[in-house]
């Protein structure tokens, strides 16, 4: 029997004001790809916002959208001149075609773009030269590449593992140990 083979990639992007998906689906030639629609449920929200074939932006097969925080309702004023970042935390992303309630993927997008920007920051104030560094800078590479895993074993635990609570711990004792370096929770 002939179906479609729905698939979204929720992207890492470096720029905070952008939640990046990318409709990644293989589309059956025999049926018909009716009524689309993209829910996006935010960090700590209960309800999603929905995008369909009539919605701005709009839904059809093969999207490719950069949404911005006023698109996801986060934002209301200055829309289109001014750019709120999105919080890290798990989006719930569902994608459906018709009939919706039977044809559908969800995933857990654990975003994580504020903790990178802050990692890569503390790496742009760490002197590295190309050669051997300082016994002080090895041990702050060190602790940065774990940190790194920390952050990456997050991603893996919120969408591959289907531990949504691992990864959120995961990813709290990462940005404490990045707090750290930047005196964030310094006393």
């Amino acid at each position: 029997m002939a179906q479609h083979k729905l698939s979204l990639e929720a992207l890492d992007v470096m720029n905070d004001c952008v939640l990046r998906i990318v409709d990644t689906s293989v589309y059956s030639t025999i049926v018909p790809v009716d009524c689309p629609i993209l829910e996006i449920t935010l960090p700590g929200f209960k309800y999603s916002i929905q995008f369909g074939e009539t919605t701005t932006p709009a839904i059809a097969p093969g999207f490719m959208l950069n949404l911005t925080a006023c698109d996801l309702e986060l934002q209301f004023d200055n829309c289109g001149s001014a750019f709120s970042a999105f919080p890290d935390g798990i989006y719930v992303i569902k994608y459906s075609v018709a009939p919706n309630d039977q044809v559908y993927v969800e995933y857990n997008h654990l975003r994580i773009t504020q903790a990178l920007l802050k990692y890569e920051k503390i790496l742009c104030d760490i002197d590295v030269a190309a050669c051997e560094p300082t016994k002080e800078i090895a041990k702050k590479l060190e602790e940065l590449r774990k940190i790194k895993m920390y952050l990456e074993a997050a991603k893996a635990k919120v969408e591959t593992c289907h531990e949504p609570k691992k990864g959120m711990q995961l990813y709290t004792y990462a940005m404490k140990l990045l707090g750290k370096f930047t005196c964030d929770s310094c006393y």
